[in-house]
């Protein structure tokens, strides 16, 4: 029951984020298709290996790859997707709890709350890059047939 209300929680959150993000209305739903099934992709990975990095890698490379074909199926640009479906996997509970550590002089759990944050934003970029790189690279053996 737990990944279904996370589902649901993403998709809404997506669509909130879309609508923030001045995306056009026909495509709200598409955008929260891809932020839930990046946020859904994520927590399995991340319970199943037991790393919110490596989850977040594959969440970040889902919403990545269906920004990029949702924007040739309705031939729009892929960020409209994208910025608005990664928004689920960005860590501001990482940022907060960072911020929050330091404040309370708890320097070592600022230090590893910090880490793992700034390395779950580079992994969200790194994912981003890989789907849109191997996008491309379809695109490129397409147009050469």
């Amino acid at each position: 029951m737990n990944i279904i209300k996370q589902l649901i929680l993403s998709f809404m959150s997506t669509i909130g984020f879309s609508v923030l993000f001045s995306s056009p209305k026909e495509n709200l739903i598409y955008a929260g298709i891809a932020g839930s099934m990046g946020w859904t992709i994520y927590y399995i990975t991340a319970n199943l290996l037991h790393s919110n990095i490596i989850g977040t890698f594959f969440g970040a490379i889902t919403v990545g790859l269906l920004g990029e074909l949702l924007a040739r199926l309705c031939k729009k640009p892929a960020t409209i997707y994208i910025t608005s479906g990664i928004v689920p996997l960005v860590p501001g509970a990482g940022m907060y709890y960072t911020m929050l550590a330091i404040i309370e002089n708890d320097f070592n759990l600022a230090a590893n709350k910090g880490v793992e944050t700034f390395f779950i934003a580079i992994t969200i970029a790194i994912g981003i890059i890989i789907s849109s790189g191997f996008s491309k690279s379809i695109k490129r053996v397409k147009q050469k047939d």
